[in-house]
């Protein structure tokens, strides 16, 4: 899901689209940003930065606290949605999932043409732009699902895999975060294709 906090803060009041929402609490608090939409990652502001360097860089934000209850009950909906392409539904958190559609093709067609039509219901049915990895496998998947946002498709295939990999920089293999990719650079490796 986009912004997935964000975007369902955004969906139920209307007055707050296109205006930069950082959920989280209050900018006086102790506490770190949840997440925010993207009229706020414009502002730098991003998920795990203090509520206080959120406001710093983003004092036209809206700032509102988190309703847990309300994206559970979303991310429940979006996993009944994917359900009915698969049972191999695999939640990864309360934003993510992985959907194995190999034996659905015959039903519902290529990997590409199911991602499409999730997103059309997400969007259709509950109003929130999703984007999604097409893959070979669930590491593929996650990576591509990361390209292109927000409400973005992106197919990694075996035959254009290295193409498109290649010239992504390091921090985009899921799991190396910004230490371990400050050592791989110290020793050459600043892209995936290096």
């Amino acid at each position: 899901m986009d912004a997935f906090f964000a975007s369902v803060e955004q969906l139920d009041n209307p007055e707050l689209r296109g205006k930069p929402v950082i959920v989280g609490g209050a900018p006086n608090e102790r506490g770190v940003v949840s997440t925010c939409s993207y009229e706020a990652r414009r502002f730098g502001v991003r998920s795990a930065m203090p509520l206080t360097e959120a406001y710093r860089r983003c004092p036209q934000g809206i700032f509102v606290r988190g309703r847990g209850w309300r994206y559970a009950e979303i991310s429940e909906a979006v996993l009944v949605i994917m359900s009915a392409f698969s049972p191999l539904l695999e939640p990864v958190s309360i934003d993510e999932a992985f959907l194995d559609v190999t034996h659905s093709f015959k039903l519902f067609g290529p990997g590409p043409d199911i991602a499409r039509t999730i997103q059309r219901r997400v969007k259709d049915e509950l109003g929130l732009s999703c984007s999604l990895g097409v893959a070979p496998n669930k590491f593929l998947a996650k990576l591509a699902s990361d390209l292109k946002k927000p409400a973005g498709l992106v197919v990694i295939t075996e035959e254009n895999a290295k193409a498109t990999l290649a010239p992504l920089p390091i921090e985009k293999i899921w799991g190396v975060g910004p230490k371990t990719a400050e050592q791989l650079k110290k020793i050459g490796f600043a892209t995936i294709g290096d």
